[in-house]
């Protein structure tokens, strides 16, 4: 059988907790997602390790397709996605929204905070959709000098 509509297509994708056993799968997820910034090995293996993370993967056809990991700041009263990403042929299926919705559920905090490249219109629109409202903006907080718009849900 098939998978028709974006139901079906998300239908066919699991989310499971992350762990370090998936590390070589998550740094080819960073590469593809974030060619320009991809994050060192020790930030992804502490991701993948430290306390206070949530860390989901979305699984299809076998393969980490998905990833999200949001940070629990209780001492700041927030938690901060620290990563987001979805594989380019499975993008447009709502794996994305799928794993921000997941990991919200798994954050105490009343406040979630996320950075997200000013022209990443797409990634912008999926935040609007949750919630996420545009609360300020780091100059130059990418490698290659583009802002950072960031953006918060108070729930």
């Amino acid at each position: 059988m098939v998978a028709t509509t974006r139901a079906d297509l998300l239908a066919a994708c699991l989310l499971e907790e992350a762990s370090w056993r998936d590390l070589n799968a998550l740094r080819y997820l960073e590469r593809v997602c974030f060619p320009k910034d991809v994050w060192p090995l020790w930030d992804l293996i502490g991701v993948l390790t430290l306390p206070n993370v949530v860390r989901i993967k979305a699984v299809a056809d076998g393969q980490m397709v998905g990833f999200i990991a949001g940070d629990i700041r209780q001492a700041d009263g927030m938690s901060y996605i620290a990563t987001i990403g979805v594989l380019p042929e499975y993008r447009g299926r709502g794996i994305g929204a799928a794993l921000l919705q997941a990991c919200e559920k798994r954050l105490p905090t009343l406040t979630i905070r996320l950075n997200v490249r000013t022209t990443n219109n797409v990634a912008i629109q999926l935040y609007l959709t949750y919630g996420y409202q545009k609360a300020g903006l780091w100059r130059k907080y990418y490698q290659d000098g583009e802002d950072a718009l960031i953006m918060e849900k108070k729930r």
